[in-house]
């Protein structure tokens, strides 16, 4: 958990902001926003994505159609809070609960082929 508030993600994980492409899409499961916690982790981008995906709840969305494409815009107006977490390059996880908690690591899995 971040203890100063006063650095920005980045800051805190030691790592250069990446932001999203304007214009670029990412994954948000529509069926689970207002669920307890978000979550999201961001994929190398590719083909106009900008390779994040997220969600609310305790488990990751499995079926097929679970992720509907956003441009990174409209992020604001599902989920606000998110925003400053986008800037985190491929290969990084968040976990928010909305109460002051947040988790953010590095997953390698992410961006290995």
């Amino acid at each position: 958990m971040r203890k100063r508030k006063d650095l920005t993600i980045c800051e805190w994980q030691g790592v250069e902001a990446c932001p999203p492409e304007r214009a670029s899409k990412l994954g948000i499961a529509l069926g689970t926003l207002g669920k307890e916690s978000i979550n999201g982790l961001r994929h190398i981008p590719e083909k106009g994505t900008n390779g994040w995906y997220l969600w609310c709840g305790t488990e990751m969305p499995t079926e097929d159609d679970a992720f509907s494409p956003l441009h990174v815009e409209h992020i604001e107006n599902y989920l606000p809070q998110v925003k400053e977490y986008l800037v985190l390059p491929a290969g990084y996880r968040f976990l928010i609960d909305g109460n002051n908690y947040e988790d953010v690591w590095f997953d390698e899995a992410l961006i290995l082929a």
